[in-house]
C-alpha cells in the first residue's frame, strides 16, 4: 500500500476511523508513516498527535483501543480510510463517536462476529456452540427446520411470528455459513457477479 505522506508539508494524512460494522464514521485524525506502520504491525490504530507532538495509540489510556480490520487509501494515495472494531467509546468526552453519534446499532456482521466467536471459543451455556458441536448434518437440519416454519408462518398473517421465524432462519443459516467457513459477504459476491 502506497501513502503519500510527503503531500503535506507536516507529512500528516488525514484518517478517517470507520466502524467496520456499523459503517460509522467514528472520528478523524492524523497520522504520519511512522504512526502508520506502527498501527499496520501492531492492529491497533496509532495516530500522530498534533497537541502533543508525539505517537498516540488510541486507548492506551482509556483501554479504549480501535482495533484494524481494513486500510484503504483515497484515489491520490493522501487520505486513509481504516475500518476498525472499536473496544468501547471512541470520543474523549464518552460518546460513541466524536460526532456524538450513536454507534450501538445491532448489525449482521455483529451477529456474525458473536456467532464466529462461539464457534471459535465455545461455551457450554451457548445453544450456537452446541450446534456447531453436533456437526454439520445437525446444523443443516436446523436450516431445513426453520425454513418449513417460515413457509408455514407465511401462510397466515401473524406478523409477529412471522418475522420470528424469518430471524430464526437468518441466524441458522449464519451458523450454516460459518460452519462451511464462509460470511454472508461470500455469499452477497455471488449475488452481485450474478447481476452483473
Amino acid at each position: 500500500m502506497v501513502v503519500d505522506f510527503s503531500k503535506y508539508t507536516d507529512g500528516l494524512v488525514p484518517t478517517i476511523i470507520q466502524d467496520a460494522d456499523t459503517q460509522k464514521v467514528l472520528m478523524l485524525g492524523f497520522m504520519n508513516e511512522e504512526a502508520f506502520q506502527q498501527s499496520r504491525q501492531e492492529g491497533k490504530v496509532t495516530f500522530y498527535s498534533r497537541s502533543k507532538q508525539r505517537l498516540w495509540t488510541k486507548g492506551e489510556t482509556s483501554g479504549n483501543s480501535l482495533f484494524i480490520k481494513e486500510i484503504i487509501t483515497d484515489c491520490d494515495n493522501d487520505t486513509l480510510l481504516i475500518k476498525v472494531n472499536p473496544a468501547g467509546p471512541v470520543c474523549h468526552t464518552g460518546a460513541d463517536t466524536c460526532f456524538n453519534e450513536n454507534n450501538t446499532g445491532f448489525t449482521i456482521e455483529k451477529l456474525e462476529n458473536i456467532i464466529s466467536d462461539r464457534k471459535n471459543n465455545p461455551s457450554e451455556s451457548s445453544y450456537t456452540s452446541s450446534l456447531f458441536a453436533k456437526g454439520i448434518n445437525k446444523v443443516a437440519q436446523k436450516v431445513g427446520e426453520e425454513a418449513v416454519e417460515l413457509i408455514i408462518e407465511s401462510k397466515d398473517v401473524n406478523r409477529e411470528l412471522f418475522l420470528g421465524e424469518a430471524a430464526d432462519l437468518l441466524y441458522h443459516f449464519l451458523i450454516l455459513l460459518q460452519a462451511k467457513n464462509h460470511t454472508l459477504k461470500d455469499v452477497i459476491q455471488v449475488l452481485s457477479e450474478r447481476h452483473k
